[in-house]
């Protein structure tokens, strides 16, 4: 796909000629494949205008506004500029993009993609809309302050390509999976050799995405996990959560044939997980889980676990269960949660939320019962676990987490 001749851009910076069809097709599906919307599309407001607050370690960033619009947007914006944001996390004048924006991703996104997506998003409409103001304690209110940042957690591909496969490209470039599913250090970035083994994020866990059998893709067919993409649940798991937003915006809108390679991909991803001695829980922590399991959970997901795939989750053999980090399980119990609507899968399916019917210790009891029934194995959760992640969610509406942008 031909660039853009300099000349043209030159001439005609603010005002470049109408993008070819083709180019603006291919980079409305670009931005599809990154979930731009995701993060860029706040609640009520305008598509594309920004503003989501996204709640990182740190503190609060907003996500901005990405429309033509020469004052708030990026109408002034050349396609240079876009391609120095997504290549090297710099804005058109020259100041640090904080890392919520995914750029040590994007980073791998071809100039080809950078040129296709500016061309896209010069089609969209413009909206006049300026997000809040970033919400971060001082010193890290210091965009200066990013660049020793990315001398510890960023590196710039030199050479972008599509390579070695579709699918890793996709998963390590625009579709920033990482992001969420890669465990980070104390500054935020991904941990080296760690890649896709599970992260905790604005106090969700998302699981690892990879060999492992218990606690990754390993069980699952590169199938599953296109249907999983494309319909927001199959007969293993349901979407919902922080994930709900990636599957409503992103992946159930994505080729067939690009949701099958990035399952066969992800599922071939080694795990570099160390074994761990199988937890052998109280018997009484057990049989009081148990009967809180029978009393609250066994309706929907069944006595011995299965519930009805596709429609209710089961529990044995569920990676998110399994985890070592418990945090989407108690999460789910103490504040519920919502299956996400698709086309293939219209009718949201919901979890109610327990948190003001059952003490920490109760929580704790099934959550540990769950994690260790049926085959399964994970370690006990305690009832600080559960009081902990009480006192910064139960209160909370479920919404998604949001560092990526």
């Amino acid at each position: 796909m031909p660039a853009k001749p300099d000349a043209q851009r030159a001439a005609a910076p603010l005002a470049p000629p109408a993008a070819e069809p083709a180019l603006v097709a291919y980079g409305r599906y670009l931005a599809v494949v990154g979930d731009c919307e995701g993060c860029h599309n706040r609640p009520g407001g305008q598509a594309n205008a920004g503003g989501l607050p996204l709640n990182t370690p740190f503190g609060v960033l907003y996500s901005t506004n990405i429309t033509p619009d020469r004052e708030t947007g990026l109408g002034t914006w050349t396609a240079d500029d876009f391609w120095n944001a997504m290549h090297k996390g710099v804005r058109k004048d020259g100041a640090k993009l904080y890392p919520a924006f995914p750029y040590p991703y994007f980073t791998h996104a071809t100039r080809a993609e950078s040129d296709a997506l500016y061309a896209y998003y010069r089609t969209v409409a413009p909206v006049s809309y300026r997000p809040p103001a970033n919400k971060l304690p001082f010193p890290l209110n210091i965009r200066f302050l990013v660049t020793f940042w990315n001398m510890l957690n960023f590196k710039e591909d030199p050479a972008p390509a599509t390579g070695p496969t579709p699918a890793a490209h996709i998963v390590r470039g625009l579709g920033h999976c990482g992001g969420c599913h890669s465990p980070k250090n104390f500054l935020g970035g991904d941990k080296a050799g760690h890649e896709m083994e599970g992260g905790t994020l604005d106090n969700w866990l998302a699981p690892a995405l990879n060999a492992d059998v218990r606690r990754g893709l390993g069980a699952w067919s590169a199938a599953e996990v296109a249907e999983y993409l494309k319909n927001g649940r199959n007969a293993r798991a349901n979407s919902s959560a922080s994930m709900a937003d990636v599957v409503r915006y992103s992946t159930s809108r994505m080729t067939d044939a690009d949701l099958l390679a990035i399952g066969a991909w992800l599922k071939a991803l080694p795990s570099h997980a160390a074994a761990r001695p199988t937890p052998h829980p109280d018997p009484r922590v057990m049989a009081a889980g148990q009967a809180i399991y029978v009393d609250e959970c066994s309706a929907c997901h069944a006595m011995d676990g299965k519930a009805a795939p596709t429609y209710f989750p089961p529990l044995p053999g569920a990676a998110v269960t399994q985890s070592v980090d418990p945090t989407t399980v108690i999460r789910f119990i103490l504040a519920g949660t919502q299956t996400v609507a698709t086309d293939a899968r219209p009718t949201p399916l919901s979890m109610p939320a327990y948190a003001w019917k059952l003490n920490d210790a109760e929580i704790a009891a099934v959550a540990t019962y769950i994690r260790n029934s049926w085959g399964n194995s994970a370690p006990v959760v305690t009832a600080s676990d559960v009081a902990k992640l009480r006192r910064k969610v139960a209160a909370k509406p479920i919404r998604k987490p949001s560092a990526r942008i």
